[in-house]
């Protein structure tokens, strides 16, 4: 996989979402990324159908050091987010 700071992505892809109880399928719900340590970052448009549409994005990442697990959220996901922005290059696009 691919080498991002202290991450590797595993996979990436475009998740679908099965519901537990109904079982309804809904297809390309975001963009995903994988890491190999389970961390996630994923991509989503949130509104309806595009209009007026923003753009979600979701940090995911295990903790197993206890000693880590009172930092602040911005500290504990810095490196995380750092790739996450990278990843989704929305500089170039939003400025």
């Amino acid at each position: 996989g691919r080498k991002m700071g202290e991450y590797t992505i595993k996979v990436s892809d475009d998740f679908t979402y099965v519901d537990p109880v109904d079982k309804s399928i809904s297809k390309q719900q975001g963009i995903r990324f994988l890491m190999t340590d389970g961390s996630r970052v994923i991509f989503r448009l949130s509104g309806t159908a595009g209009s007026g549409a923003t753009v979600r994005m979701y940090i995911e990442q295990y903790q197993g050091d206890k000693s880590k697990l009172d930092l602040k959220v911005s500290e504990a996901l810095e490196e995380l987010v750092k790739v996450a922005l990278e990843l989704c290059d929305i500089k170039t696009f939003c400025g």
